[in-house]
């Protein structure tokens, strides 16, 4: 592994750490802050969104002066593979920087698109490797892209991230332009490969015992139309989940809105670890 920068930071230390994936067979860069002291320290796993590295997370969402208050360390992980023999789209939806964290099928993307994987088996293992961080304390978070990310990802594997949030998730990829572009090209045409990565495909199916926690912004502009937050609600009613959905009245889908939260997610998370 490289270490790209390391700042000091309330504290602690914000690490950009690049190293090469198996997974995605290319160089794949993370974000990760460590707290000041020892550990193990608990860890927040936050995948990002559309568009974005793990450079927006890092310098926009101000989570590192409570994450060094609770004594947490944050992994902010890149949202897909990148550099010029990985395949793209002229689309800022798909293709390089919309890897929306699900195992690629189809070419041109399957050799590196594997992102689910990579989150939740060789990212896993560098968390699980790493003295200063302790597996069995992890959850997971993220924005829209990556809040859809984070849902499924738990609810496929609630034993590895034990605690789960999320900020104006995409909870039905199947029903809306976004999923279903990205879906069918990284999985093909047959919507029956697309349920592992529907949140509410997967809560109906099997709920966890989290306590999942959603802020979702009522100005949103992307609300009505590609995220849906009532379908998901609905299938948790269903399942028996429990789930906290708030709605914040006259935040939009940026990033002033994650900070605005941040704070309250991060104290989520570290409740559910620290029961």
């Amino acid at each position: 592994m490289k270490t790209v920068t390391s700042n000091k930071m309330f504290g602690g230390v914000q690490h950009v750490i690049e190293h090469p994936s198996q997974s995605c067979t290319c160089p794949m860069t993370f974000g990760l802050y460590l707290p000041p002291g020892k550990g193990p320290f608990p860890v927040l796993v936050f995948l990002s969104g559309l568009t974005c590295t793990e450079q927006n997370f890092v310098t926009k969402a101000g989570a590192q002066r409570v994450a060094a208050q609770l004594g947490m360390a944050i992994i902010a992980p890149d949202t897909s593979p990148r550099g010029n023999g990985v395949a793209d789209d002229e689309g800022y939806d798909f293709g390089q920087g919309a890897g929306f964290y699900v195992d690629a099928t189809e070419q041109p993307f399957q050799p590196h698109f594997q992102m689910a994987s990579y989150i939740s088996q060789e990212l896993w293992g560098i968390i699980t490797h790493n003295e200063v961080l302790d597996h069995q304390r992890v959850g997971i978070s993220g924005h829209s892209m990556g809040g859809h990310g984070a849902l499924t990802l738990h609810l496929k594997h609630p034993e590895k991230f034990r605690s789960v949030s999320a900020f104006s998730p995409i909870v039905a990829p199947s029903k809306v332009p976004w999923g279903r572009k990205a879906l069918a090209g990284y999985l093909g045409d047959n919507s029956e490969t697309w349920r592992p990565y529907d949140a509410c495909e997967l809560v109906t199916e099997r709920p966890s015992h989290a306590h999942i926690l959603i802020d979702q912004g009522a100005k949103d502009e992307f609300l009505a139309d590609q995220l849906k937050p009532e379908l998901f609600q609905a299938a948790c009613a269903t399942a028996g989940q429990t789930l906290k959905l708030q709605m914040r009245e006259d935040y939009d889908h940026s990033y002033f809105f994650v900070a605005s939260f941040i704070e309250e997610h991060l104290h989520h998370h570290h409740t559910q670890l620290n029961p």
